[in-house]
């Protein structure tokens, strides 16, 4: 691999089993705006490795504020540790965890990227509802990618309180963990060019709020660091998602942690001296803090200003997108033995409807009886109508999002949308393997497990596994190159991915084979199509366009 400056070449003892073999390891060392960066040879393909490069860090005295740009630096970084993790309670074994030193980057450099020839450039934002995740390769491996020469990058921000208390003050104004977002791809276009990366050839992808977060850098005022965009379950179309700064939250966190106040300065002053530990343990079971639409303050830079059923889009001008969703996105709630009493407890309808609409009492009573009608007829809510209410909440909250958002791309000139919809069931679903389920299609985030080398996911792929890794990270990679997924059919990819056009919502199947199909869920997608035409206005956060 040739880098912007000389390999530092030494030899290493590496004990990597039980029996202790010995291999030579060529450590690169890259030359940055930054200063020098040291990396590791991977051991299971033909790439480098740059692990927890620190692109941004967390006033200590604002740790709930805007990050700033790390600092110049003055000796060789040793990039070898991608364990920085932010303050939450992380999924696998819920333990409390993180610190503020976490807003780290990992780059993945495939042997023949240089800077006479660079690659492009894919980077990859998690998910995890705003509340969790992180970007090492507990989760994120990346030979499945790097092997099709493009440079992986990985990017940790912050989440929950740290990243998104939301407040009318400007030393927190919100959205914080977006603008960290921001900061590392700033950093990854300054920088990238030094790895053998083509910083005029990015792709940002993410999933869920990964997905979310990409697609509000594409509404965002910011400059453009990106030229196309995938997209998966997740867009900012998502209902009731995003509000309005408010101080009760905070003050109640406060009050959590023994100190009463009104005085949001005081509040602040002393949750920035708690432990995150502390913070963190103390959010359990309150709200959650999420994305809001900011208020103007003066030399404070803002990152969503509106909604986005209000918003044109300029940025989205001819920018190529892959966009899509899972076959089954909220099997696994339904399911999950913790939720096991939420049918006799919880009008899911009823709360659904109550949040993203400003509805009066007799307008949500028939809005709620015609979906209920719709969706589970005349049946009580309990587990024998389970699989209607996963239909009805994977189209409220992802499915029908996504076809909306395709429309405002469409309508706003974007370049060639490419849809898909996963529904493959296999061994390494990511989602259903984790809570023990065979039935269904595709759960939300189950993809994950076909895109990234899962680390706990030990056993070999079957064939058929193999097969949709295969096809997947070979369609991404081919749309980071192209634009365009399948720029050739082929004995892997058989099948002409066409993109949407006019009216006609071309769709690809993703599952043991490729399908092209139009419109996914028709009935039902035209159901929400002529409830969202009467009901539009009525949105939480919609004003006219003359205000």
């Amino acid at each position: 691999m040739c880098f912007k400056t000389v390999f530092l070449i030494s030899l290493l003892i590496i004990s990597f089993n039980k029996c202790h073999s010995i291999d030579s390891r060529v450590d690169p060392l890259v030359d940055t705006k930054v200063g020098l960066i040291r990396g590791l040879k991977a051991e299971d393909g033909d790439y480098s490795m740059f692990l927890g490069i620190p692109y941004g860090k967390v006033e200590e005295s604002n740790p709930f504020g805007p990050s700033l740009p790390q600092e110049t630096f003055e000796e060789i970084f040793e990039a070898y540790d991608d364990s920085a993790i932010c303050p939450q309670i992380e999924e696998f074994n819920k333990t409390n965890t993180g610190t503020l030193d976490c807003l780290h980057l990992n780059i993945y450099v495939p042997d023949v990227a240089s800077t006479k020839s660079p690659v492009p450039v894919l980077v990859w934002i998690y998910g995890g509802g705003f509340q969790i995740g992180f970007a090492g390769r507990f989760l994120y491996g990346p030979k499945y990618f790097v092997r099709h020469d493009i440079i992986l990058v990985t990017v940790n921000y912050r989440v929950g309180p740290y990243g998104f208390m939301c407040l009318n003050d400007p030393k927190v104004p919100g959205n914080q963990g977006f603008k960290d977002q921001l900061l590392a791809l700033r950093w990854i276009k300054d920088n990238i060019g030094s790895f053998g990366g083509n910083s005029n050839k990015i792709t940002l992808f993410g999933e869920s709020a990964g997905g979310i977060s990409v697609d509000y850098h594409l509404l965002s005022r910011q400059e453009k660091l990106f030229n196309n965009l995938i997209i998966q379950s997740g867009t900012s179309l998502l209902p009731s998602l995003i509000g309005e700064p408010e101080s009760t939250r905070t003050f109640n966190l406060a009050a959590k942690l023994g100190f009463e106040s009104d005085d949001l300065n005081e509040a602040l002053a002393f949750l920035a001296n708690q432990s995150p530990n502390s913070v963190i343990a103390a959010m359990q079971g309150t709200d959650r803090f999420l994305p809001c639409v900011e208020n103007d303050y003066e030399n404070v830079d803002k990152f969503i200003f509106d909604y986005t059923f209000n918003l044109d889009i300029p940025k989205v001008k001819n920018v190529a997108i892959l966009i899509g969703h899972n076959s089954d996105e909220k099997l696994p709630y339904y399911i999950m033995e913790e939720n096991i009493d939420y049918f006799e407890h919880v009008d899911i309808f009823h709360d659904k409807f109550n949040d993203a609409f400003n509805l009066n009492s007799t307008e949500l009573t028939n809005v709620i009886n015609n979906f209920k009608h719709f969706y589970i007829g005349d049946e009580e809510i309990s587990e024998q109508v389970q699989s209607d209410l996963i239909d009805f909440d994977s189209d409220f909250t992802y499915i029908h999002p996504t076809q909306r958002s395709i429309k405002q791309y469409t309508d706003n000139n974007a370049g060639d949308i490419f849809y898909y919809m996963f529904s493959y069931n296999g061994g390494r679903n990511f989602v259903k393997k984790r809570l023990n389920v065979t039935f269904g299609g595709a759960a939300h985030a189950d993809e994950i497990g076909y895109l990234f080398d899962i680390s706990y996911m030990k056993d070999e792929p079957s064939h058929e596994d193999q097969l949709v890794i295969d096809r997947m990270t070979t369609l991404w990679a081919n749309f980071v190159k192209y634009s365009k997924p399948m720029p050739e059919i082929s004995d892997l990819l058989p099948v002409d991915w066409k993109p949407v056009e006019d009216n006609l919502l071309h769709y690809l199947e993703i599952d043991s084979e490729l399908t092209l199909k139009k419109r996914p869920f028709n009935k039902r997608m035209a159901f929400w199509d002529l409830f969202y035409r009467h009901n539009y206005k009525l949105q939480k956060g919609y004003r006219s366009r003359n205000n």
